[in-house]
């Protein structure tokens, strides 16, 4: 799982926090990085089980997931995981993009992105924010939406269908 936890998706932080709980707690051999414009793992924090409070406030204070800036980043945080985790995607690896993809005007890297997909069994990306906003301003959805399935995710209802008919049990 990778994870944008920016302000952009400071709405939807709380939902994406749930969804990583319980993705890591259902399949062991989850992984999980977060980032806003640089990529670190948050397995063992999230994977903790004494750990009760607000696990994005944690990830902000223990993960190294920004550089010199606090905006977000995609670019630099899909080349921060590309040079430093590609090696955890295998043939059999599914990656899921959970974030809105607000680039801030940054550089893409479609490069890296192709990367992790080209690597994976399966890459898909769900996005909080609604289709019709995508490509608004300074969203580049449509651009990663070329490279990997990007989904509409806003609700628990689009979370269930998309688990129901992409990712079956």
């Amino acid at each position: 799982l990778l994870c944008d936890v920016s302000g952009s998706v400071a709405g939807f932080s709380s939902f994406t926090m749930l969804l990583v709980q319980a993705l890591s707690g259902q399949f062991s051999k989850v992984r999980v990085f977060a980032f806003v414009n640089a990529m670190d793992e948050v397995t063992d924090l999230v994977k903790d089980p004494t750990y009760a409070g607000d696990l994005s406030r944690r990830i902000a204070d223990e993960a190294r997931i920004t550089k010199w800036h606090t905006s977000s980043d995609y670019g630099e945080a899909l080349g921060d995981f590309a040079e430093k985790y590609l090696s955890a995607i295998g043939p059999r690896t599914s990656v899921l993009v959970l974030g809105d993809a607000r680039n801030n005007n940054q550089a893409l890297n479609l490069g890296a992105l192709h990367d992790v997909a080209a690597r994976s069994k399966r890459t898909f990306w769900l996005n909080p924010e609604h289709s019709t906003r995508w490509g608004l301003g300074d969203s580049v959805a449509p651009e990663y939406a070329e490279v990997v399935e990007m989904h509409e995710c806003c609700t628990v209802d689009q979370l269930s269908a998309f688990v129901t008919r992409l990712l079956p049990v």
